[in-house]
Order: structure tokens, then C-alpha cells, then sequence
């Protein structure tokens, strides 16, 4: 793990967890610091982008000066917490419901696509030779406890010559309100009928079998002690915590490992779809294309469109503009894709048309 990303996720603990109450400790600790004069902007959301933002938030501090204190609590806090106006802005890898939307106390909420992560499907068998190969069909059946062994006959059949071990599966997944969650379940929505029709797509699910955990963090952890556990993570703390993951099927019938590249593929044929006046909440699962991983995703800065104070409006307006060009730069190197050059001009437009209020702060 690299030195600034352990560093920064040892405050983010320090600030962020403590069980149900993490989500107003953030808010509590925003607006201290607020008061304070401590930092600039406050936000808080997604685990699954934590990696990338906090190197963001501090290459960014080193350049201008303007303090960031983001709180990684997941995308249902941060939703929550934008939605209540106790924070700057939000992050989250699931958009926003028509619902959510409705009730967000500022009025219009933008959707500003940061970077493509891949979710990748972690497991904890050692000694193999290849990673596991995996279905949708299948995979759905692992995390509603329809396969229970790992020699199950129909992964047997997915991966011939694999001496798959008679060891029980024990599935891990999120407890918190989760864009991770959101993502891995809208891919078994579209792949698994028997899921969409039972849990279905959400941050949160009724899970029918297996083990919660906290975070991104909370569940390669689980994975990483467990031997024959099998969960989902950013493809960031799966590298991180050097955990094995599974190639899947694609929508080519192709095996695929997630990857940066990989996670472009499947960016690529949604983008093209995209015109200036969308509002960027659109699903890239089981994209289209060779290449393509079937576990990809934006993930999104949540803004409003109305900004009170035009201080805090124009540093939030700048750092995203900084994002788009100077931060895109870092993505690779952090296991995230970098939006395609044909989104940046839109991109640019819809920054423009935040418009910014006369306060002062």
C-alpha cells in the first residue's frame, strides 16, 4: 500500500467509522471544521473512488492551497448527507434516484462522472493456477446461497482442469448502504433473472446468505482472513490487499479480469450514446464489446446546481474542472480508467452552467 494512501485512510478511519453513528460523526466533524476555518470544502460518499479522491484532494491542496476533508463513509451517507446540506458536495457510485432527488433540500443535484472503476469479484482459495471463471447466472446463484461448494458441478464446468477444492463458499458482502453494492447488483439484475427477481438493483439489498462488512475495506478484509470466501470490491483494495480475483463472461461471451483497460472497453459504446444535455446517470454493466468487463462503472461528484455561497461554489467548480484534465492523469496509475477526452468538453459545459450565489460565506 502506498505511503499517502495508508496515511490518508488511517484519518478517514479515525473520523469516519464507529459503527452507526459514522455518518453524523462526518457531518459533526465537516462542520467543525467548517467553523474552524480548518478546511475549505467538505464532502463526503463513496468508498469505492476513496483511493483516487484522496490523492486528488491532497495533490490539489499542494498546488492551490484549498483544503478538501472528505469523508469515505459510502454513497448512501453521502447522499444522505448532500441531500441535508451538510456537506459541500457528495460522492457516489450509484446515481441518485428521481426519489432521492426530489428530496434534496438544495434543489437541482448535477452528476459529474469523475473516473471508471472496475468492481472486481474476490476469493479466497490459494494454491490455484488461474483465476476462477465466473457467469452472471452463476454468480447470482453464489449470493442468493444456491451454490454452496466451491466444486459445485456448473463451476466445475466453467473451469476445466481446475481442481476446485470441496470447501464450503462463504459470501461476504457490504453492510453499509453501498454505490459498490449498487453496482455489483444492477450487473446481477441484468444478468440473472432468478436475482432480478428476488434482491434486485440497490445500495442496500436484502442479502439471502453470507457476512456483512464495512467498506470497500471492511469486506477485502473478510475475504483476505476467510479461506473459501468470495466477495466484491473496487478493484483498488482487491490489488491492495493482493486478493485473487475471478475473470467474467462478458456480453461477448468472453472471459474477462477487470482492468483498466478493461473498464475503458466498456465505457467506450456508452459515451458514444452521450450528448451534452444528458444527466450522466447511466449504467455501463455488461457493456458491449470484446474486451469489455462486465463489472464497470462511473462514479459521480454530486453537486447542486444552485450554489448559495459563491466562494465555496467557485472552489468546488475549480477543483472539478482540475479533475477533469490534471487529476484524469492519475487515474491509471491508482487501478481507475480516466473518462474518454470526447466526455471533457461536456463535461465542461455542464460546470459552466452551475450557477453561483452572491453570499459569501
Amino acid at each position: 500500500m502506498k505511503p499517502w494512501f495508508l496515511a490518508a485512510a488511517t484519518m478517514a478511519v479515525l473520523t469516519a467509522c464507529g459503527g452507526d453513528g459514522g455518518a453524523d460523526r462526518a457531518s459533526d466533524t465537516g462542520a467543525a471544521s467548517r467553523s474552524s476555518g480548518a478546511v475549505d470544502l467538505t464532502g463526503a460518499g463513496a468508498t469505492f473512488p476513496y483511493p483516487i479522491y484522496s490523492k486528488w484532494f491532497s495533490d490539489y491542496a499542494a498546488a492551490t492551497g484549498v483544503r478538501i476533508n472528505y469523508q469515505s463513509i459510502g454513497s448512501g451517507g453521502g447522499i444522505r448527507q448532500l441531500s441535508e446540506r451538510t456537506i459541500d458536495f457528495g460522492a457516489s457510485d450509484s446515481p441518485m434516484t428521481d426519489e432521492e432527488l426530489g428530496k434534496a433540500k438544495g434543489g437541482p443535484v448535477l452528476h459529474i462522472p469523475t473516473v471508471i472503476g472496475a468492481v472486481a469479484v474476490t476469493y479466497n482459495l490459494p494454491g490455484l493456477p488461474a483465476p476462477v471463471k465466473l457467469t452472471g447466472e452463476v454468480l447470482g446463484d453464489i449470493f442468493l446461497g444456491k451454490i454452496t461448494k466451491w466444486n459445485d458441478a456448473r463451476l466445475a464446468a466453467l473451469n476445466p482442469g481446475v481442481a476446485l477444492p470441496a470447501r464450503d463458499i462463504l459470501v461476504v458482502h457490504r453492510s453499509d448502504g453501498s454505490g459498490t453494492t449498487y453496482i455489483f447488483t444492477d450487473y446481477l439484475s441484468a444478468v440473472s433473472r432468478a436475482w432480478a427477481g428476488g434482491p434486485g438493483r440497490g445500495k442496500e439489498v436484502q442479502w439471502p446468505v453470507g457476512l456483512g462488512g464495512k467498506g470497500n475495506e471492511g469486506v477485502a478484509g473478510q475475504v483476505k482472513q476467510t479461506p473459501g470466501a468470495i466477495g466484491y470490491v473496487e478493484l483498488a483494495y482487491a490489488k491492495q490487499n493482493r486478493l485473487a480475483v475471478a475473470a467474467l463472461r462478458n456480453s461477448a461471451g468472453n472471459f474477462v479480469t477487470p482492468s483498466v483497460e478493461s473498464a475503458t472497453a466498456a465505457a467506450a459504446g456508452a459515451v458514444e450514446k452521450l450528448g451534452p444535455n444528458t444527466d450522466y446517470r447511466i449504467s455501463i454493466v455488461n457493456a458491449p464489446g470484446a474486451d469489455a468487463y462486465p463489472l464497470s462503472s462511473f462514479t459521480w461528484i454530486l453537486v447542486y446546481e444552485n450554489q448559495p455561497d459563491s466562494v465555496k461554489g467557485r472552489k468546488i467548480v475549480d477543483f472539478l474542472r482540475w479533475a477533469l484534465t490534471s487529476g484524469g492523469q492519475q487515474a491509471a496509475a491508482l487501478d481507475y480508467a480516466p473518462l474518454p477526452a470526447a466526455l471533457t468538453p461536456q463535461l465542461e459545459q455542464r460546470l459552466a452552467s452551475i450557477k453561483l450565489g452572491a453570499s459569501g460565506g
